[in-house]
């Protein structure tokens, strides 16, 4: 409790310091002879090499790739591909020179890679600046995304030659797939390699919200009533009133589509299909025939809400889904007294969904847990596997091993018992490998019986040996991350601490950090009124009725559905929430503290996790700081060079207005333009809001909401018209993609539809849009809104001797990028866009440079190079240059451990040492080989073995000292002089 105290008083002055909390996705793979491990090092941009002996792993380098690679796939024993998500782009790594030679562009957060068929497949989201590139034109599924089209595929599958990737400025891909579905995640090829699977993420569970304008006003007692000439059956189900006997606001309502029923229904079974004006086929899993890239066979339904990834059993082709099923359906956390139920330790359940002959069968991974018994019996956790991000199977095709992120531990399953119910994690458990916090990657090595596991927690490599659970080896993996975002991250994840039930966490519904792009009822009819003290812009002309008690200023427990908002991005917003009612709560009450706001989030680990007891204030201020640190990722929509369309400048020039308001009245303070309510001050850190609430013609008064990720909302379209937007088309639209749109609770179908609400109307010569074509204007503006990291970070480009034109100019576009002055509160004031590091093959290395004052010094200590220079490098091999966060550049171009000492002068550059300037270890030449394997098992085991079932709780493993550079302080190799176990102990520095 002492760090952490200490630690809460540290992050109070933390230095700046922003990452993304990007979700590893396939970050471990074997070379096919099994000789080499890949390991993505997502939080360094890094790809770890390792050679594979009999003592356990032996470090042979590190590649700079991409910014946040997320995972890696070998093509052959000598070329791996690496998914940059951050960078938006495909490292081709030479494993033999150590160098990437070559970089693809893809579209937006890109997240995996196979072969087959000769063939690359890579899964992206269906957006980003590279895919409406003039050098896609000729591409069949290149182009427009078209984000204001119904029914339109948002899942793509980049294709390359795996042998030619194209000669284009980041390679040609031979289609880009568009699948039914919003944005993929994992991918997988059949055993005969004829099929590629590719699952959607995020892919929904066929629920979506009503607005509140098409439940009857009544709550249960209110009977059919009509709403644009269709017929509703009734209220909300209530309870109409809190425990306090305090009118809850009216609300609306969340509906599941029935299969069995064939209609959307609510929890009492009443018949809401006159109120969904759209489909939702919720496609999850598709089959791609990787000869002709066409559908191999139908999609595959019902596999799973958040889908994390898949493996194909190599003996039968079942394919095996790890995924969470989301129960936001079931209405209200806390005891469930007076609301009479409660999701209270059961957000998302845990599963593996076996697909065979395109049906899908999902197993609960926890069917042990009693949800009717909260906090969860004594010992119940012990059994428990939370967020399954990863899986592998055994070559025989008889074993399942699934890294459960919030559970540090590895679920050690028989596919037979997964495939015909009997599975038992109540006697399966006493199988499961320790592996420490946040096993989120797995490799399996079924000749030695080896299991290698990154853990993000503690950011190192593991292997297991699977037959005892010992631990072999473990190698810790360098990172810039501070001790205080490594301490606060358990918080987020940690389903064995954070629970009762050892199911739960917060990441179940913040999906690393983000959302899950659902809605829930979350209110509590069990807990008080609250009163808060936020400024609240035309609270005066609300109703009598607001807020259900008629004060403007007050938070009812019971608010309805809300749609899971991101923790990317807190900093500087003010209170949180929709309504921003955790400004008031249990650590004080200030409209402006998000630091505050944040820490009153304390009273969800009971209500929601079903935690015994709640952390205390030193812990919350650990998880504070840490989710501070999670940055919005680029805006993939803005031209790279921040750049406005004609049709955004005009939307922009109408949103800071001062000739014409969009809301209100235009009588002293009761009209704004958009600025006026959502605020755009890059400097003060607003990206769409000053932390004030508005009445905007609701129920309920709402926080002003930032608008910095509306991009990723898209894909509902077709909604009832209701009073709130009066005027827009109630027409059926057939099938979509996504049960949730905008709004607070997603019920509003596109912007478009939003900016036609009546409090934009053109009320007035002077007051709200004049036509559509504003409207669509302005929606245009809102996908390209402005954030706290220029668009062009991440971006990459990789020079070789055979360039042209197109590859000059983005080089050109990225050195002018690291020139433009930016401002963003965020990164500290006046910065630029992004500084630009450059990695070149060069004197048998490979070297890294730092674009400064025209010039690229180098990490060598040599005279800087010109442009000119740089790109002459390119000759001999070539040459990448990524734009990165300012600030970053000195780190990952010159100066990878910070210590003062360049990279190039650097003994050992992986860990602090400042002290040492000797270069051999920098130099691949003077690299000694890996020890021979003597096939004596190393003697330095400090694994746990299988995780404890005696109700302890699951502690992180101790690495073993073997963190080394691969050079002592001399430079020289110290294998070349001393046995195999006393190389153990010396071996201790970072790579």
């Amino acid at each position: 409790m002492t760090t952490l105290i200490a630690l809460a008083v540290a992050a109070q002055a933390q230095p700046a310091f922003l990452q993304f909390e990007t979700g590893p996705v396939r970050p471990v793979a074997l070379s096919p002879d099994g000789s080499l491990l890949f390991v993505a090092n997502v939080t360094d941009g890094h790809l770890q090499i390792y050679d594979v002996v009999d003592t356990g792993l032996w470090y042979r380098g590190a590649v700079p790739v991409g910014l946040d690679p997320v995972s890696v796939a070998a093509r052959t024993d000598d070329e791996v591909w690496v998914v940059n998500h951050l960078s938006d782009s495909v490292s081709v790594v030479d494993v033999d020179e150590l160098r990437v030679s070559r970089t693809l562009l893809v579209g937006d957060e890109p997240r995996d890679v196979v072969f087959a068929q000769g063939r690359a497949f890579v899964t992206t989201a269906h957006r980003g600046q590279h895919r409406t590139d003039p050098s896609l034109a000729a591409v069949p599924g290149a182009g427009d995304p078209q984000l204001t089209t119904p029914g339109v595929g948002r899942a793509d599958v980049w294709v390359f030659d795996a042998e030619e990737p194209g000669a284009g400025i980041g390679g040609t891909p031979e289609a880009i797939l568009q699948l039914f579905g919003d944005t993929p995640r994992a991918l997988a090829v059949s055993p005969d390699g004829a099929t590629v699977y590719a699952a959607v993420f995020q892919s929904g569970n066929r629920t979506t919200a009503l607005p509140e304008g098409v439940v009857c006003d009544g709550f249960e007692a209110a009977g059919p009533c009509f709403v644009e000439g269709f017929r509703m059956p009734g209220g909300n189900p209530g309870p109409a009133v809190n425990v306090d006997k305090e009118s809850a606001p009216e609300v609306g309502l969340i509906v599941r589509y029935d299969d069995t029923l064939g209609f959307w229904a609510d929890e009492l079974g009443r018949d809401w299909s006159n109120a969904v004006r759209f489909d939702l086929p919720d496609q999850d899993l598709f089959a791609i025939d990787a000869a002709t890239l066409e559908p191999a066979s139908s999609p595959v339904t019902s596999v799973g809400t958040v889908l994390f990834n898949m493996a194909v059993n190599p003996v039968s082709g079942a394919l095996y889904v790890t995924n969470t099923e989301a129960r936001n359906e079931v209405r209200f956390e806390g005891p469930g007294i007076v609301g009479g139920s409660t999701v209270q330790g059961r957000l998302h359940e845990a599963r593996v969904t076996v697909v065979q002959a395109g049906q899908a069968t999902p197993r609960h991974l926890n069917p042990h847990i009693d949800y009717a018994v909260t906090p969860a019996e004594k010992g119940t956790k012990d059994h428990s596997l939370a967020t399954p991000v990863d899986v592998v199977v055994s070559a025989d095709g008889a074993t399942l091993y699934v890294a459960a992120y919030g559970s540090a531990r590895v679920g050690v399953i028989s596919t037979a018992e997964l495939e015909d119910g009997s599975f038992d994690p109540s006697k399966a458990s006493a199988s499961y490998l320790s592996t420490g916090g946040g096993p989120s990657g797995l490799a399996l090595s079924d000749d030695r019986g080896w299991l290698f596991v990154y853990t993000r927690f503690d950011h190192a490599i593991a292997v297991i040996d699977v037959a005892t659970g010992a631990q072999v080896d473990r190698w810790a993996l360098h990172t810039p991350e501070p001790d205080w975002v490594r301490e606060g991250r358990p918080f987020l994840y940690d389903a064995q601490r954070f629970s009762s039930n050892g199911e739960a966490s917060c990441a179940s519904c913040h999906v690393f950090g983000d959302l899950d792009h659902l809605a829930w009822d979350l209110g509590n009819p069990d807990e008080i009124v609250t009163t808060g003290s936020i400024p609240t812009l035309l609270g005066v002309v609300a109703p009598g009725d607001i807020n259900g008690t008629g004060n403007p200023n007050d938070f009812h427990p019971m608010k309805g559905p809300m749609t899971t908002q991101t923790l990317r991005g807190m900093q500087h917003h003010g209170a949180m929430h929709w309504r921003g009612d955790r400004a008031v709560g249990t650590y004080g009450d200030d409209p402006f503290d998000e630091r505050l706001s944040f820490k009153n989030f304390v009273v969800a680990f009971p209500g929601l996790l079903g935690m015994r007891s709640i952390p205390n204030e030193s812990e919350m201020d650990a998880f504070a700081a840490f989710t501070e640190s999670i940055a919005m990722p680029p805006n993939p929509l803005r031209a790279l060079d921040r750049s406005l369309t004609t049709e955004q400048q005009d939307a922009f020039d109408f949103y800071v207005s001062s000739e014409r308001i969009s809301d209100g009245v235009p009588i002293g303070d009761f009209g704004f333009n958009c600025d006026g309510c959502h605020s755009l001050e890059p400097a003060d850190g607003f990206f769409g809001t000053a932390g004030l609430q508005s009445f905007e013609n609701e129920p309920q008064i709402m926080k002003v909401p930032q608008l910095r990720n509306l991009y990723t909302k898209v894909g509902m379209f077709g909604m009832i018209d209701v009073d709130f937007t009066d005027g827009g088309s109630s027409a059926h639209t057939g099938d979509q993609i996504r049960g949730y749109g905008f709004l607070h609770d997603g019920s509003i179908d596109t912007l478009f539809r939003f900016f036609s609400a009546v409090v934009f109307d053109a009320n007035g010569p002077d007051i709200g849009f004049r036509s559509d074509a504003e409207r669509r204007a302005m929606v245009e503006l809102m996908m390209a809104f402005d954030n706290d990291i220029a668009p062009v970070v991440g971006q990459q480009i990789t020079l070789t001797a055979s360039d042209d034109v197109l590859v000059n100019a983005r080089m050109d576009l990225l050195l002018a990028s690291a020139e433009r002055p930016f401002v963003s509160k965020l990164l500290g004031g006046e910065v630029t866009d992004c500084d630009v590091v450059a990695k070149a093959w060069s004197k048998g290395r490979v070297r890294g440079f730092l674009y400064e004052d025209g010039a690229f010094t180098s990490d060598d200590g040599t005279a800087p190079l010109s442009v000119e220079e740089l790109r002459a490098l390119a000759d001999g091999g070539s040459v990448t240059l990524t734009a990165v966060l300012p600030g970053d550049g000195h780190r990952l171009g010159i100066d990878r451990d910070g210590d003062g000492v360049l990279d190039g002068l650097d003994s050992c550059p992986y860990e602090p040492n400042a002290e040492d300037q000797d270069t051999g270890c920098s130099d691949t030449s003077t690299k000694s080989e890996p020890p021979q394997d003597t096939g004596t098992p190393p003697t330095t085991d400090t694994g746990t073995g299988t995780a404890p079932t005696d109700g302890s709780p699951v502690e992180p493993v101790e690495p073993i000292a073997r963190t080394g550079c691969g050079c002592d302080a001399s430079g020289s190799a110290p294998w070349a002089f001393v046995g195999v176990g006393l190389l153990l102990g010396l071996c201790r520095r970072r790579q």
